[in-house]
């Protein structure tokens, strides 16, 4: 345990020291929930088509999908990748801190990183632009921890098959931007056209975004969600931790 302690703070201090990884996981939800509620004033104005509410209020969810894509996506597999290109993980495979600790501090910062990123956002929308609170707040941080296991299990996929830092980039790059359009991050959900919803149902991130949804308005939870999210955590999770090599 100690020497995990001892790699989780040094992992936490090697990302904060990392600029762009700092703004793209924690800086980018939360700016982007203040510049489109600040100047669009459209997101600001109650829509019929969504039960009265105004676009701010259902794209909170959406951005707190979008910072779980960020960091499971993005920023993990490209470091957990390239330390296996410069033979980190096989230097430390020799020594008493095995290399599986060192994925254990990485998982561990990179949660953190997306809690504290969809707690910035929600404080944003909330102070800023009055948007209400969940009101199953229970359900909604069970279905957010749900939907970022299996994003997660995505992301460690991908630095299980990635042979370098660059690779895991383009590969994460290649998966995060079509997950974000069906997470709704361009197109709210209930804007979507019916078929392309319908594949939404069936990504980890539109499961994701749908149920978080749902948990802040107060609606009931679709058990097809629910599976999607599980159903990813267990085989792409399984399939992450099969192929992994530390060398």
């Amino acid at each position: 345990m100690t020497a995990l302690r001892r790699l989780t703070v040094m992992e936490a201090k090697l990302f904060m020291r990392d600029p762009a990884a700092v703004v793209m996981a924690l800086a980018f939800p939360v700016l982007l929930i203040i510049v489109l509620g600040g100047v669009m004033p459209g997101f600001r104005t109650a829509v019929a088509e969504f039960a009265g509410l105004r676009p701010i209020d259902i794209y909170l969810p959406v951005v707190a999908a979008l910072a779980v894509a960020t960091v499971a996506i993005n920023s993990l597999p490209t470091t957990v990748a390239g330390y296996r290109e410069r033979g980190v993980l096989r230097r430390m495979a020799t020594t008493p801190v095995r290399p599986a600790k060192l994925l254990g501090a990485q998982l561990l910062v990179s949660v953190a990183a997306t809690a504290l990123a969809v707690g910035l956002a929600v404080v944003a929308a909330v102070v800023a632009f009055r948007v209400p609170l969940p009101e199953h707040p229970v359900s909604f941080l069970g279905v957010l921890l749900l939907g970022s296991a299996a994003t997660f299990a995505v992301g460690l996929l991908i630095a299980a098959l990635a042979p370098t830092g660059r690779a895991a980039n383009a590969i994460g790059m290649l998966v995060y931007f079509p997950m974000l359009f069906f997470a709704g991050v361009w197109t709210p959900g209930p804007m979507m056209p019916e078929t392309i919803r319908r594949i939404s149902d069936l990504t980890p991130l539109g499961a994701l975004s749908q149920t978080m949804q749902a948990s802040w308005a107060g609606d009931v939870v679709r058990p097809l969600h629910l599976l999607v999210m599980a159903g990813y955590l267990a085989v792409i999770g399984t399939l992450a931790a099969r192929l992994f090599r530390w060398r």
